[in-house]
């Protein structure tokens, strides 16, 4: 390849489908990634991602998930891969949960229910013996409330990111795995991009490193963006068939006015035992490069104490499999999609906060429509650097 004309740095669920959309539209591009993508040691992996249309944490996210919906079946068709199985989506919210800011929105569940409305998502609400006689893997409270998505489900991150390097690399992009970035500059035109195995130079590059991003981007990213580990569990069941993926759908139980009081799952739909459940965790801030990959023997037990018993059925405190993942996690549960502060020749990308994924191949195809001057199906202003959540993105 002659000099390209974008370097995309970083291969995960937002770079790779970037650099799909790119190579789609006959862009000269280069991918480069410090690891082998799929890889385990950032955001993008841990075997499924729930995937949900009416996006709680705004209006903005809807048309980029509704997007990737679409894409994610376009490329089952081109590649041949499984990415997307429609399993339904519950969400379960107690009272106690009704003043408690997840994912930076208060009201989520509200917030969730009247997108739905809005975008015309299909969904029932069910009461808790109704939501328990339909799928016996729940418990809810007789107060609490219960949203389902029928065309809600489960993403595969690895084959979905896998799948887009594919169509990628057909398309011409160059990738140069196991490459790190050292430093980029800015000069007139165009963008030095030196690594650990050589120098390249584009007229545009984007940085969508996921945990890395704050620290290689400097202020405002440092202030704005932390860095968080989260585990992931597959737990013993004595109740498989409850779990089955044709009569359970992915999960998501809002239970108390913390915001640590939040657990999500999935049917047993991957190639792990178990089933999946998860927490996730806000105060505790790590580096990258220092996050403890390994799992604490009582972690399980805690999870099941603290979030499960009482509210899920035949799952027992016992770990088959566990797993860590990073989010890259803005206050207000934004996006970053912006050019750098300092140069207008690179664009910032961190589509985290928990809940980027489902969002990702429509996001990657928005950036690529930006960068080669077409109309957008999504409008990126939301997620501008200084943008600020308006009041009715905080809460009802």
């Amino acid at each position: 390849m002659s000099r390209p004309d974008v370097i995309v740095v970083g291969l995960g669920a937002i770079g790779s489908a970037i650099t799909c959309q790119l190579a789609q539209r006959g862009v000269r591009v280069v991918g480069i990634d410090r690891y082998h993508p799929p890889h385990d040691k950032g955001s993008s992996h841990g075997h499924s991602r729930i995937t949900r249309l009416a996006v709680g944490e705004g209006a903005a996210y809807v048309p980029l998930v509704q997007r990737s919906h679409q894409l994610w079946r376009e490329f089952e068709a081109d590649t041949g891969r499984s990415l997307f199985r429609r399993t339904g989506l519950l969400i379960v919210a107690s009272p106690a949960s009704t003043g408690t800011a997840y994912h930076g929105q208060l009201g989520f569940f509200d917030k969730t229910l009247a997108l739905a409305r809005e975008f015309g998502v299909d969904h029932e609400l069910l009461d808790a013996a109704a939501a328990h006689q339909r799928f016996p893997a729940f418990t809810p409270h007789e107060a609490d409330r219960v949203y389902l998505e029928h065309d809600g489900g489960v993403l595969f991150p690895e084959a979905c990111i896998q799948a887009q390097l594919d169509i990628a690399q057909r398309h011409g992009a160059s990738l140069r795995l196991g490459e790190r970035l050292l430093s980029l500059r800015q000069a007139g035109g165009a963008v030095s991009v030196r690594t650990n195995l050589g120098e390249l130079h584009a007229a545009h590059v984007v940085l969508c490193t996921g945990a890395w991003l704050p620290a290689q981007v400097g202020a405002p990213l440092e202030q704005r963006l932390r860095v968080l580990r989260q585990v992931l569990h597959w737990l013993a069941t004595d109740t498989p068939a409850h779990y089955d993926p044709a009569s359970c759908p992915a999960f998501m139980w809002l239970h108390g006015a913390g915001a640590d009081d939040v657990f999500f799952g999935f049917p047993m739909i991957d190639a792990l035992p178990g089933v999946k459940v998860a927490t996730e965790q806000f105060s505790r801030i790590t580096a990258p490069d220092d996050a403890q990959r390994q799992v604490g023997a009582a972690d399980a037990q805690n999870l099941f104490d603290q979030h499960l018993r009482g509210r899920m059925t035949g799952l027992r405190p016992l770990s088959i499999h566990s797993t860590t993942c990073l989010y890259t996690m803005a206050a207000d549960g934004r996006f970053v999609v912006d050019r750098h502060p300092d140069q207008d020749h690179v664009t910032v990308v961190s589509p985290c906060s928990g809940h980027g994924f489902k969002h990702s191949a429509g996001l990657g195809e928005a950036i690529a429509q930006q960068l080669t001057g077409q109309a957008q199906h999504a409008s990126l202003a939301p997620f501008a650097i200084g943008a600020v959540a308006s009041d009715q993105e905080r809460g009802p």
